[in-house]
């Protein structure tokens, strides 16, 4: 199994702004057929070091993984809208 975990800084930090992010994300249940889990979470503490919402994937293996990075309505759908509303993301893949 893959954990991809990105963390995203949004351009507006606000909570309808997060909330939207989060429906973004998680509208790829159903849509995205290679991942096996999502969790999608906003951040509270808002410190100066703090991203703005994290995204959470488990995949079944690097393959997998390549497909979801190609996959149209990822592509098409959150990662347009992600990259025109964030200032910034890290991200990690690793085996679990």
């Amino acid at each position: 199994m893959i954990k991809h975990i990105v963390c995203f800084k949004l351009a507006d930090s606000s909570e309808a702004s997060k909330n939207k992010a989060k429906e973004v994300l998680m509208s790829m249940v159903g849509n995205v057929p290679t991942i096996r889990s999502i969790e999608v979470g906003a951040d509270f503490l808002c410190s100066e070091r703090s991203y703005d919402v994290i995204l959470q994937v488990e995949l079944d293996d690097r393959a997998a993984l390549d497909a979801y990075q190609e996959d149209k309505y990822h592509c098409d759908v959150v990662k347009t809208y992600m990259r025109a509303n964030t200032t910034g993301s890290v991200a990690i893949d690793y085996d679990i």
